[in-house]
C-alpha cells in the first residue's frame, strides 16, 4: 500500500502525484562516476556528463579539496572496444595518458599543456592500459578494425608514452579472440593477463597468463596459471611484494586467490568477489600499505566491504562499518582505499575510506536531493518461481510526503527488467526509480535467474533458456507481489533495456501478466542478432540459446517479432541510431509490427545516441516519454511533464 496514507494527507491518482523529481532535475544535477585513478598523492575520477552531450571528463582532486577537469572539451574519454568500453586513461606523475571517444586515438596530457596524440589515426582502439614503468609504455588491449570486412582482431601492445608508434603499438600477445586486465609486475620482469575464445564469454571461461618480460620488453615462457573450461578468473592483480592475486569462480563462486607456490584460497566463502566483465578495469580488491586487502563482495543482494590481513597462521576477514551497500571501484592510496559507493539512501559517490571504515566523500554524482520523507527504500524480497527456485527483487513502494492515492486504490507496477542479461539490481538511491515511486508508481528492480551476485550456478540458469527462464522470473515476481496486495494486478507494465528490453518484448508476446510495457534498445529478433551484431557478443547466443544455425528454429520460436499477432498490450520502444550492439532495425521492425496489429505505440529514435542514452535531452524524453506512455494506458495526466508524445493508433 502507499506509505504515505495517512490523515493530512491530499490523494491525487496514482502516476499524476505532483513530484518534484523531474527528468530535468534529474539529468541537471547528476553525473556518472567511474574510472576512479590514484597518481601518488593525487585521486583522479571521470565523469560521464549528460550536459555536456554525455561527454567523459577526468577529474582531479586537488590538496585543497578543490576539483578540476582535466581535458578540455571536446575531448571525451571513452573507448569503444568490446562496444561497451570501461577504463582507458591512466596516470604517471600528473600525466594523463587516454583514449578519444571522436577518433580512438590515444592522447598525452601533460600538466598546463593541450593534448597531444601518441598514436596515428588508424581505426584501431584501446582500452585498459597499464604503466611499464621501467620501459616508459603502456600495455593495452587493441582492438584492430584495419581489414574490412573481417572481424576485428584483439591483441595486447605497447605503446611508448614518448610516442613514435606509428603502427599503433607493439604487438605483444595474440591469437586468442580476447584479451583484457595486462597487469605489470612490481619489478618490471612479469605481465599477467586474462584471455578468452569465442564463443566464451569472461564469466564464462578464461584463462589467467603469465609470462617474463626481457629487457626490450618482450614476453617469454607464457603459459596458463589459472583458469580454463568452466573456470572464469578476472582482475589479476600483483600486490607490492610481487605474489599474483586474482579472482576465480572455480568453487561456484568468485573468490579471492594468490600464487604463492602453489594456488592459495585466500578466503572461501559462498559471495561474490567481482562481477561480469562487460566493461574494463573492474576493481574489488585493493593492497594497502599496511599489508591488508580491502575486498568488496556480494551476499544476499547486497555488497559488503572488508578487510582481509594474513596473520601468521592464517587469514582473518574484518567488515567494515560503512554506509554503503553499494561498492565498486577500488583503488589504493597508502593506508586508505578510494571507492565509488552507494546506498539505498545515498546516490553514487567517490569516498574515501580508512581501515578502520571512516568515510569522507569527495565527491556525490548528483545535486539534486529528496526529502527523507519522499524517499522510497527498497524491501529485499525473494520470491518463488519456476521448477521450485527462488528469485530476488527490491520493491520500492510510492512514497511522496503529503500525498496518497485514491481511496480503495492499489498503485500500478512498473518492473525493471536490467539488461546484460548477467546484470544486476542494486539497492542505490536510484533517481530515476525515485522518479517513479515520488509519482505513485510501485517499482519492483527484479534479479531474475542469471543475474550476477549471487553465484555461478544461478548466473547458468540461462543456459540455452534464455527468453524462458528470465521472462518466468519477471512474470512470476510481479504475480507474487501482486498477490500479497502490494499492487495493482489490473496496471503492471514491465520495462527493460538492452537484454532487459528483450525479456520486456517477451513477456509482453507471450504472457498476458503485464498492461504494457517498454523496450529501450531491445532485442525484438535474436536470429538477427545472432547475424548481426559487434565481435564481443558475436558467439554470445551460443550459451543463451543455441549455436546458429543448428538451432535456428529455437532463435524463431524465442524472437517477439515473429509473434507480433499474439500481442494484445500497448508498446513504447526508444532507440539509439548509433547503436552498433542491438542495431535500430531490431526496434523498428517490433514496431512497425506492433502498429500494425493497431495497438498504441510509439518509437523514439535518437541521433547520435549508442547503446544507451548519454545526452540529457534524450535522457529526459525517453524517461518522460515512457511516462506519458504509461498516462495513455492508464488514464492519468502526469504531472510536471515537458515532452511530447506521438502516440500511434491511440484511442484518445
Amino acid at each position: 500500500m502507499n506509505e504515505q496514507s495517512g490523515t493530512g494527507s491530499s490523494a491525487h491518482p496514482y502516476g499524476a502525484w505532483p513530484s518534484p523529481v523531474t527528468a530535468e532535475a534529474i539529468t541537471a544535477g547528476t553525473v556518472g562516476l567511474s574510472g576512479v585513478t590514484v597518481d601518488g598523492q593525487d585521486v583522479y575520477w571521470v565523469e560521464s556528463r549528460p550536459q555536456e552531450e554525455g561527454r567523459s571528463v577526468p577529474v582531479r582532486l586537488l590538496e585543497s579539496g578543490r576539483t578540476e577537469d582535466v581535458t578540455p572539451p571536446p575531448f571525451n574519454v571513452r573507448t569503444r572496444v568490446h562496444e561497451y568500453g570501461g577504463r582507458c586513461h591512466a596516470v604517471l606523475d600528473g600525466t594523463v595518458y587516454f583514449s578519444h571517444f571522436l577518433d580512438d586515438r590515444l592522447y598525452r596530457q601533460s600538466p598546463g599543456e593541450a593534448p597531444v596524440p601518441i598514436t596515428p589515426a588508424l581505426n584501431v582502439r584501446y582500452a585498459d592500459p597499464e604503466a611499464d614503468i621501467t620501459r616508459s609504455r603502456l600495455i593495452l588491449v587493441r582492438e584492430d578494425h584495419r581489414t574490412e570486412g573481417q572481424e576485428a582482431r584483439n591483441e595486447l601492445v605497447a605503446i611508448a608514452v614518448a610516442g613514435g608508434n606509428d603502427e599503433g603499438g607493439r604487438v605483444l600477445a595474440t591469437g586468442a579472440d580476447f584479451y583484457a586486465a595486462p597487469r605489470v609486475s612490481p619489478d618490471g620482469r612479469q605481465l599477467a593477463w586474462t584471455e578468452w575464445n569465442h564463443p566464451n564469454m569472461p564469466w564464462d571461461t578464461t584463462r589467467l597468463m603469465l609470462a617474463e618480460m626481457d629487457e626490450d620488453g618482450g614476453l617469454l615462457n607464457a603459459r596458463v596459471v589459472a583458469g580454463g573450461v568452466q573456470e572464469s578468473v578476472v582482475e589479476p592483480r600483483w600486490s607490492p611484494d610481487g605474489l599474483l592475486h586474482f579472482v576465480s569462480d572455480r568453487s561456484g563462486w568468485w573468490n579471492l586467490y594468490r600464487l604463492n607456490g602453489e594456488t592459495e584460497a585466500i578466503w572461501p566463502m559462498e559471495a561474490e568477489f567481482s562481477v561480469p566483465q562487460w566493461e574494463f578495469g573492474a576493481s574489488r580488491y585493493a593492497f594497502l600499505e599496511g599489508g591488508e586487502i580491502v575486498c568488496a563482495y556480494d551476499r544476499a543482494g547486497k555488497t559488503h566491504l572488508a578487510a582481509l590481513k594474513r596473520g601468521p597462521a592464517f587469514w582473518t576477514l574484518t567488515p567494515l562499518d560503512v554506509p554503503f551497500r553499494f561498492v565498486a571501484d577500488l583503488q589504493p592510496r597508502g593506508s586508505e582505499v578510494l571507492v565509488i559507493g552507494g546506498a539505498p539512501d545515498r546516490q553514487l559517490c567517490v569516498a574515501r575510506v580508512s581501515p578502520a571504515g571512516a568515510v569522507e566523500v569527495v565527491r556525490e554524482s548528483g545535486t539534486w536531493t529528496l526529502e527523507a520523507a519522499s524517499v522510497s527504500l527498497p524491501e529485499a524480497t525473494e520470491f518463488p518461481t519456476e521448477n521450485g527456485q527462488t528469485a530476488f527483487a527490491f520493491l520500492y513502494r510510492p512514497r511522496l510526503a503529503d500525498v496518497r492515492g485514491p481511496d480503495a486504490q492499489l498503485p500500478p507496477l512498473l518492473l525493471l527488467s536490467h539488461g546484460g542479461p548477467t546484470g544486476a539490481a542494486q539497492a542505490v538511491l536510484h533517481p530515476e526509480i525515485q522518479f517513479w515511486t515520488t509519482r505513485g508508481f510501485a517499482v519492483l528492480d527484479v534479479n531474475y535467474g542469471g543475474s550476477s551476485g549471487f553465484g555461478r550456478a544461478f548466473r547458468q540458469r540461462l543456459e540455452g533458456q534464455w527468453g524462458l527462464v528470465d521472462v518466468q522470473d519477471c512474470v512470476n515476481a510481479a504475480r507474487f507481489v501482486a498477490a500479497r496486495g502490494d499492487v495493482d494486478p489490473a496496471r503492471m507494465v514491465i520495462t527493460g533495456g538492452s537484454a532487459g528490453g528483450y525479456t520486456t518484448l517477451c513477456a509482453l508476446t507471450f504472457h498476458d501478466t503485464f498492461a504494457a510495457g517498454t523496450s529501450h534498445y531491445g532485442v525484438s529478433d535474436v536470429e538477427a542478432l545472432a547475424k548481426d551484431t559487434h565481435k564481443f557478443e558475436s558467439r554470445y547466443l551460443d550459451g543463451l540459446i543455441g549455436p546458429y544455425p543448428q538451432d535456428r528454429a529455437v532463435y524463431q520460436a524465442r524472437s517477439p517479432v515473429h509473434f507480433a499477432d499474439r500481442l494484445t498490450r500497448p508498446v513504447a520502444f526508444f532507440q539509439g541510431l548509433e547503436d552498433r550492439v542491438v542495431p535500430p532495425d531490431q526496434a523498428r521492425t517490433m514496431y512497425e509490427a506492433v502498429r500494425a496489429r493497431g495497438l498504441p505505440t510509439v518509437l523514439v529514435e535518437f541521433e547520435g545516441e549508442g547503446h544507451g542514452f548519454r545526452r540529457a535531452e534524450n535522457i529526459r524524453r525517453a524517461l518522460e516519454g515512457e511516462l506519458m506512455f504509461y498516462g495513455h494506458a492508464f488514464g492519468f495526466t502526469p504531472a510536471n511533464v515537458a515532452s511530447t508524445l506521438d502516440i500511434q493508433n491511440s484511442a484518445r
